[in-house]
Order: C-alpha cells, then structure tokens, then sequence
C-alpha cells in the first residue's frame, strides 16, 4: 500500500478521515482559499469533477488561510461560499496548515515528494514569486507549499506524480488527470 494512503485527515466537520478510503481513485490534492485572486479556480476544478468523478477522480479541497488570511470564516462559511459562488461538490475539509512546524504531515509529505519548482516564466510569475517568498519567510525551512491552489496530482496507486503551482493553466491540470484516468 502507498504511504499516502496511511495519512488521515479531519473533514470540515472535524471528524478523521482516512486517505485509504481513496485507494484506486486518481486523486487531485488542493490548498484553497476563498479571497485569493486564484480562487476562481474553483469553476473548473468543479467542472473537472462533474466531468471526470465516474472516471475514478477525486478532488480533495483542504482551505489553508497560511497565505495572507485569504481563506477567513468557518468551514462552514467557506464550503458555504464555495458552494453557492462556485457550485463546489468535492470533498472539502477542515481549514488546515499547509506550513510551518502546524503543518499537516499530508502536505509535508506531498512537497517532499514533488518539491516547488517554480512558477514558471513571465513577469507575472516573478512577482508572484518575490509575493511568495515574503509571506513564507516565517516558514523557514518548513515552508511546504508557496501559495494558495497548488494543486498534487496522485495516481490510483498512491504515488505522487505531478505537482502544479496555481500559477499553472488549468487546461493542462485537466489533460494531466484526463491522461492520468486512461492509465
């Protein structure tokens, strides 16, 4: 069985859940926030969701308010706005740090297998970056995760195959688990 598998973690109503109840499913690991200038990206994690759920997708939605107190409010508040703006169906869980000596060992875990590479090109993504490393200074060495919406793409297998920065077109987010599915 793949490590990924052995972590359990709270859903938005704060009972533990265990990532072994995923096993055999491609599954889509996100931080979101609901005030960040990426959280339209909820519209086609959603409609990836609604497309590809029967394929053997799951999208896991874990609000992390680490990035500039972009995700405020209760669970409830945030899968309130997610649903009603957004029309969000995937699982979502318990508000959880992504960073630092709180952060959840799930997120540790996936950065050490698929590290940050980059924003990629462009004056965007540079500032993006500079953006970034301040707010992840407090982090140190700990500093798991750059931002909010990065996105880890896991096999049916457990194993840990892409990671995509919210900086990343969602067209090929959505190939990458389209290509995933067919495997």
């Amino acid at each position: 069985m793949a490590k990924i598998y052995e972590f359990s973690v709270k859903d938005r109503k704060g009972n533990q859940v265990s990532l072994g109840d995923y096993a055999g499913k491609v599954l889509l690991i996100v931080n979101t926030a609901t005030g960040c200038g990426f959280t339209p990206h909820y519209e086609p994690l959603e409609a990836m969701y609604r497309d590809l759920r029967d394929q053997g997708l799951e999208i896991l939605d874990f609000p992390c308010n680490q990035f500039a107190n972009q995700a405020p409010g209760t669970e409830d508040e945030i899968h309130e706005f997610c649903t009603l703006k957004f029309g969000a169906d995937f699982p979502q869980f318990a508000k959880t740090d992504v960073n630092g000596e709180t952060a959840d060992p799930l997120f540790a875990y996936l950065a050490g297998e698929k590290p940050f590479a980059g924003f990629g090109k462009g004056l965007k993504n540079a500032a993006m970056n500079k953006f970034s490393e301040m707010n992840n200074k407090k982090f140190g060495d700990k500093a798991y995760i750059r931002w909010n919406f990065t996105k880890f793409l896991v096999s049916r297998q457990g194993e840990v195959i892409a990671r995509f920065e919210p900086t990343a077109d969602m067209a090929e987010v959505r190939k990458a688990v389209e290509d995933e599915l067919k495997k």
